[in-house]
């Protein structure tokens, strides 16, 4: 179990958010198939977690809550999954939470966003501000089935979507940059095309850059110099666009930015980069990126050209070191 306090905007205004990360079962599709980038069954027990336990680990990480305005559960899986939450946890749960946060966040699959989870949910604790995430990653069928291996349709997120509106519940989708076996052009234009297909579902459209975790099929190619994960630049690109292209509010959280696993530039201008999305997240302003220049943008600019003459995305060799 993880927790920890950072920014976040509720209403226009940047408060405070509380982060837990419970220790589950982990995700049944990574259980049994899983995606090509996700590595979060390494920190899943991938047994059977008693009721006790789970409550003992939500319990525990309470213990370091101060009362922040917003509160998001993840659970390296999903919160509405039975399996992996019971329903009397869930409950149990989101009704403490109730009592203090005004906005709680939980992840979910489609297949568990239903009208019978919902309602089990909302007949019993009268949330103020409730909001489900979904990992669409791309509107893309094609990309998610052949390159995430993701295991659920477009259409299947747009059912689960409407369904969370008609139930005045929250929508906040996923979207992937840079999956495996696209170039950067490839992903960045994905990338444009998503936000355009979900603007009538969501609310909230979270920009996710691939990071290589540990035991995944992105791992496997990025040590065989198959794989590079994207350049920031391709992140202010989409950013830049995107109040453009969705009436959602877009932010982007940079895991391991910086890093050779992370997206990362050439390490000179990476971390005024990085402070500049982080930035823009929570202002939705774009001048945050009026100020960014660096010799390593032509090389960005290069490789977008280059890649659709070659056999796929191109590889950092100047930094990379597995």
């Amino acid at each position: 179990m993880r927790c920890w306090s950072e920014k976040d905007i509720l209403e226009g205004t940047v408060v405070d958010a509380y982060v837990i990360i419970l220790r589950t079962r982990g995700c049944a599709w990574a259980l049994s198939s899983g995606c090509t980038m996700c590595g979060y069954f390494n920190d899943s027990i991938l047994s059977d977690v008693s009721d006790e336990d789970l409550s003992a680990q939500f319990e525990n990480a309470m213990r370091n809550y101060k009362g922040e305005k917003i509160v998001k559960l993840f659970t390296s899986g999903s919160f509405l999954d039975p399996s992996e939450i019971p329903v009397p946890i869930q409950k149990k749960i989101l009704a403490t939470l109730n009592n203090t946060a005004e906005k709680i966040s939980v992840e979910s699959r489609p297949e568990y966003i239903t009208e019978k989870s919902l309602r089990a949910i909302q007949e019993n604790v009268q949330l103020k501000k409730f909001e489900v995430g979904i990992g669409l990653e791309t509107s893309n069928d094609l990309v998610r089935e052949k390159a995430i291996n993701k295991g659920f349709t477009f259409q299947d997120y747009k059912k689960a979507a409407a369904l969370l509106k008609k139930q005045k519940v929250g929508v906040k989708t996923y979207m992937l940059l840079k999956p495996p076996f696209l170039t950067e052009k490839e992903s960045l234009n994905d990338c444009i095309k998503t936000a355009k297909d979900t603007a009538p579902y969501t609310d909230l459209l979270s920009l996710n850059p691939t990071n290589v975790q540990h035991h995944t099929v992105v791992e496997y190619l990025w040590k065989r110099n198959q794989y590079r994960p994207p350049w920031l630049w391709s992140i202010v690109e989409f950013l830049r666009q995107s109040k453009s292209l969705t009436k959602a509010f877009v932010k982007c959280d940079v895991v391991g930015g910086g890093s050779n696993r992370g997206a990362h530039n050439c390490g000179i201008c990476d971390k005024k980069v990085l402070h500049a999305i982080e930035e823009f997240s929570l202002t939705q302003n774009n001048d945050v990126f009026r100020a960014l220049s660096c010799d390593c943008q032509e090389q960005w600019r290069d490789q977008l050209d280059l890649e659709s003459l070659s056999f796929g995305s191109l590889v950092d060799f100047a930094r990379w070191n597995p």
